[in-house]
C-alpha cells in the first residue's frame, strides 16, 4: 500500500480530493455520476482551496502584511479555510456571517479563534448591517486589515483554474462531459470550467441556483431582476449581485432548486450513499437529477460536494427544523412511535391469583386504568378501572376474590412496526390497550391515551 509523505502542516493536505460513484439515487439516469468529495480538505470544504490562493496572493503583493488581520463575509466555508490558514501564518480573523447560517458553523469558526459578527439576512447589500457593509466598514477601522472579497477577487476562481480542474480532468481520464455545481461566489464552477473548457469545448457547465437569487434568469435575459430577490433558506448558493468570478457567458446553464428539494436531497445523499455533506451538495443533486432530460449513456457527469454534513445537524439533518418548515413528510406513527413516553418504563402487570384489591392498590399507586393479567409469565387476561368500579359497586364483596375470577380478555399482541391505523382498530370499548413487543423482547403497553397523542403528532 502506498501512504501519502508527511506533511509539513495542515495546509499542505488541501486538495487531492477523492472522486467516487453515485449509484443509489442515480439509478434511472441514463449516464454515469461522480462526486468529487471535497469534505476531506481539513477545513471540511472546498472552500480551503482559494481561501490560502487568496491569502498567498494577498501576501505577494503586499495587502496581506505580516501580522495582519484577515476580515470576511463569509457563510461559514470560506471563513474556515481562511482561519486555519491564518493559524498557521499568524494572522487574526474576524468575520461577518448571516443569521440564516447553521449555528454549527458559526460555532466552528469560533473554535479556530476567529472572532464572528452574525448580522440579518433580510437586508440590501448595501444597508450598513448587511454582513457585506459590516466587513467593509471593520476592514477600514481595524488597524492592518485586509479583506479576501472572495465574490470579487479573483484569486477564487483561479485557485480552482489552477488545482480542481486539472485533478477532475485527470481523475476522469478526460471523459467529464458535465460539471455540475452549485453557484455562490462562482468561484468553484468558473474557475474549474474554465480549464475543462481549454481541455474540451464541448464540456457543459451546469449551475445550480436557488430561488431567491438573480443567477437564473440573468443568464437567460442579461437582467437583473429586483423580484427574483428574496429570502431563502438553502445555503451556500445563489446570490443578489454578481460577484466578478460569476462570468455567467462561461456557464452553459442554471437550474433552479427549491429550498425544499435540496434539503430533502441533503437527507438522502448520506442515507443512500454513505456520504455526508451538506445543503449545497444537496441542491447540486437535486438539480441534477430536474436535469437528467439532458444527460445520454456516453457522458460522464461529475457533481461538487462541496461541504461535510456536520454543519448542518441543527438544520436539515434535524427532523424537528425541516418538519417546521414543511420539507418532512409527517409518517403515520407505528406502534414503537406510540411508546415514546413511556419506553423506559417497566410494564406493570398483577399475577392471576392476586387478590382484586391488589389489583385496586396498583391502579391508585401508577395512576394507571388497566392492568395486563400473567400467568406462568404469559398473558392471560386484563383488568379494567371502569369494569372493576362498576362490578364493586353491584357487589363490594369481589375485592376478596382473585384476579382470575373477575379479568376480562387478554389485550391483543402487536409487533413494534404495526402502523398505529391497525392498533386503533383493536382498541374498541371492550377492549382499552394492546400489547407491544419491542425488538429486545420487552414488552410495552400502548393505551387510548397513546393513541390520542400520536394523533395530535400528525395534526401538528
Amino acid at each position: 500500500m502506498k501512504y501519502q509523505k508527511i506533511s509539513n502542516n495542515i495546509l499542505e493536505t488541501i486538495g487531492n480530493t477523492p472522486m467516487v460513484r453515485i449509484n443509489s439515487i442515480t439509478k434511472d439516469l441514463p449516464c454515469t455520476v461522480l462526486a468529487k468529495i471535497e469534505t476531506v480538505n481539513p477545513g471540511n470544504s472546498i472552500k480551503d482551496r482559494m481561501a490560502l490562493k487568496m491569502i498567498e496572493d494577498a501576501e505577494k503583493d503586499g495587502r496581506l502584511k505580516p501580522g495582519g488581520t484577515i476580515i470576511e463575509g463569509t457563510s461559514g466555508n470560506t471563513g474556515m479555510g481562511l482561519a486555519i490558514a491564518a493559524i498557521i501564518k499568524g494572522y487574526k480573523c474576524i468575520f461577518t456571517t448571516t443569521d440564516k447560517q447553521s449555528k454549527e458553523k458559526v460555532d466552528a469558526l469560533r473554535a479556530f479563534g476567529a472572532d464572528v459578527i452574525v448580522c440579518p439576512t433580510d437586508v440590501e447589500p448595501e444597508d450598513p448591517k448587511s454582513y457585506y457593509s459590516v466587513s467593509s466598514r471593520l476592514e477600514k477601522e481595524v488597524p492592518n486589515a485586509w479583506k479576501p472579497n472572495q465574490y470579487d477577487n479573483l484569486s477564487n476562481s483561479q485557485a480552482h483554474y489552477e488545482q480542481t480542474g486539472p485533478e477532475i480532468w485527470e481523475q476522469t481520464e478526460g471523459k467529464i462531459t458535465h460539471l455540475v455545481v452549485g453557484v455562490g461566489t462562482g468561484g468553484t464552477l468558473c474557475g474549474t470550467g474554465r480549464y475543462l473548457k481549454e481541455k474540451n469545448p464541448n464540456i457543459k457547465l451546469l449551475g445550480i441556483d436557488t430561488y431567491g437569487s438573480i443567477f437564473k434568469k440573468l443568464k437567460e435575459t442579461g437582467e437583473i431582476d429586483k423580484n427574483e430577490i428574496y429570502p431563502y433558506i438553502t445555503e451556500g448558493i445563489g446570490e443578489d449581485f454578481l460577484p466578478k468570478n460569476v462570468d455567467i457567458n462561461l456557464i452553459d446553464h442554471f437550474e433552479k432548486v427549491t429550498d425544499r428539494d435540496a434539503a430533502i436531497m441533503t437527507r438522502r445523499i448520506p442515507r443512500e450513499e454513505g456520504i455526508f455533506v451538506g445543503n449545497s451538495a444537496g441542491a447540486a443533486m437535486a438539480g441534477l437529477m430536474q436535469m437528467k432530460h439532458l444527460f445520454k449513456p456516453t457522458d460522464v457527469v461529475v457533481v461538487i460536494f462541496h461541504d461535510h454534513g456536520t454543519r448542518y445537524l441543527g438544520k436539515m439533518f434535524n427532523d424537528d427544523w425541516m418538519r417546521d418548515r414543511g420539507f418532512l413528510e409527517i409518517k403515520k406513527p407505528k406502534a414503537i412511535d406510540l411508546i415514546s413516553t413511556h419506553k423506559n418504563q417497566k410494564l406493570v402487570t398483577i399475577n392471576d391469583n392476586a387478590p382484586i384489591s391488589d389489583a385496586l392498590n396498583l391502579m391508585n399507586k401508577y395512576g394507571i386504568s388497566q392492568v395486563p393479567v400473567i400467568k406462568d409469565g404469559k398473558f392471560v387476561g386484563s383488568l379494567n378501572d371502569n369494569y372493576l368500579f362498576n362490578k364493586l359497586i353491584a357487589d363490594n364483596s369481589l375485592k376478596t376474590k382473585t384476579v382470575a375470577e373477575l379479568m376480562q380478555a387478554a389485550f391483543p399482541m402487536v409487533d413494534a412496526n404495526t402502523p398505529m391505523d391497525e392498533i386503533s382498530k383493536l382498541i374498541t370499548k371492550e377492549n382499552n390497550a394492546v400489547l407491544m413487543t419491542d425488538l429486545a423482547g420487552t414488552v410495552h403497553i400502548i393505551t387510548k391515551h397513546d393513541l390520542i397523542l400520536g394523533i395530535s403528532q400528525i395534526c401538528n
